[in-house]
């Protein structure tokens, strides 16, 4: 399941209802992502005051869901979810809950941190981050890249 929302999430919420009653489910591994409060910008870090998410609708509803059906097809998954925010947050408030469900808690594991490292690579949301020193867009990392490729996604060139 995808969902793009402005609105915040409720964790303990999302978990119970997320595979209740689903008795061949041995393990659930989750995610959730939260806005740091410090950057690093031009290599010193800076204080984050917000952080804007901008997305195209419809767009990145696909996309995630292309992302999704991937780990699908690599692990025996029961269930999963995939939460992402848009709009203006501060510091501490949740980005991103990815939840998997599987009969093995391996599978469930691997197929979480999977959809992370492809979200992070992937997922077409564009995050400015307003801070101290003014306002930045965040680029692509080079370590995010790198983690994305060892589940046979090829690195994007730099």
């Amino acid at each position: 399941m995808i969902r793009v929302q402005e609105e915040d999430f409720d964790i303990g919420a999302e978990l119970a209802t997320f595979c209740a009653g689903d008795t061949s489910i041995g393990g659930v591994a989750s995610f959730t992502g939260l806005v740091r409060d410090m950057a690093p910008i031009d290599g010193s870090a800076r204080t984050i005051k917000t952080m804007t998410l901008e997305h195209y609708p419809g767009m990145t509803e696909k996309k995630l869901a292309e992302i999704e059906a991937e780990a699908n097809k690599r692990w025996p998954l029961a269930a999963s979810l995939i939460i992402h925010r848009y709009g203006t947050l501060a510091p501490g408030d949740q980005i991103v809950f990815v939840a998997c469900a599987s009969a093995h808690r391996q599978a469930a594991f691997d197929a979480c941190q999977f959809l992370m490292d492809w979200l992070k690579t992937d997922a077409p949301f564009w995050k400015l981050e307003d801070t101290d020193t003014g306002g930045a867009w965040v680029e692509a990392r080079d370590s995010d890249d790198k983690a994305a490729a060892r589940w046979g996604k090829p690195e994007t060139a730099s």
